[in-house]
């Protein structure tokens, strides 16, 4: 799971956000689902939205509008990692076989990014931290507790996320097919073939989880909200968990997670 630090540790997940064709409709969604607090930002922003829980950043929601001759970015999560030097690992990306899909770009004083995709196609993002550092809470119901990568190919997608950003990848005991993506020898998130319940065509692609203090009700106040049920609550070695979509079709997985021992 992360850890908030300032900065985050390169390679770890360290913020997440969501493009929605309708950006008002999914704050008012993910408000009544997750707790979330955020509104509209101002113009010179985009509009994009920082949405807070217990009065920190845990994500933010933009509007999925085209960008001069680019289209709309699709209905998804994305995660951000952690990097030290934007500009150096936009170098690494494609040295290691990666695509970078954006320019590197300021974001005003808060840090540098881009958007990139791994070699077997799932897209991503990396955040240079200046003034922002990304998630100010992790790891609690509401807030972001894993990044999981699901991929058509796993020694190609370990071996990219190892050479373009430090990310280190092993088995992860007691769960067969799972790794655990490390950074500094500490568990950060997970990567696993394509799940089988998927369509083949599925793309590789990082899924975004919640925490949630009850994953049964979580999902009952999705549904109730418009949104819909990929994978129903389902007990496995991590927790109680779920994949579901929000009304316009972003799909997130929830989480309640098993107590820690010790």
């Amino acid at each position: 799971m992360p850890e908030v630090t300032t900065p985050y540790a390169p390679g770890t997940p360290c913020w997440v956000d969501l493009a929605a064709p309708d950006q008002q409709a999914a704050l008012d969604f993910y408000a009544g689902v997750l707790g979330w607090v955020g509104e509209i930002g101002p113009a010179e922003t985009g509009g994009y939205a920082v949405c807070r829980l217990k009065g920190q950043p845990v994500a933010g929601v933009m509007a999925a509008v085209p960008m001069g001759d680019q289209p709309a970015p699709p209905t998804v999560w994305t995660t951000y990692l952690a990097c030290a030097d934007a500009d150096a690992a936009r170098r690494s990306v494609e040295s290691a076989g990666g695509t970078v899909l954006t320019p590197v770009v300021d974001v005003m004083s808060l840090g540098r990014m881009f958007i990139a995709a791994d070699p077997t196609g799932a897209v991503f993002g990396v955040w240079q931290a200046v003034d922002f550092p990304g998630a100010g809470v992790v790891n609690e119901p509401g807030a972001l507790i894993w990044n999981e990568l699901n991929t058509t190919d796993r020694s190609a997608a370990s071996a990219f996320y190892r050479a373009a950003l430090g990310i280190e990848s092993s088995a992860m005991a007691g769960v067969e097919h799972y790794d655990a993506l490390q950074v500094d020898g500490r568990p950060v998130g997970g990567m696993q073939p394509m799940p089988e319940h998927l369509p083949a065509d599925t793309p590789s692609h990082w899924l975004t989880y919640f925490a949630v203090a009850d994953t049964d009700a979580a999902v009952a106040e999705v549904r109730a909200a418009g949104g819909n049920t990929i994978m129903e609550p389902f007990d496995m070695v991590a927790g109680r968990m779920a994949v579901v979509t929000d009304p316009q079709g972003a799909v997130f997985a929830l989480i309640r997670p098993k107590p820690m021992e010790g």
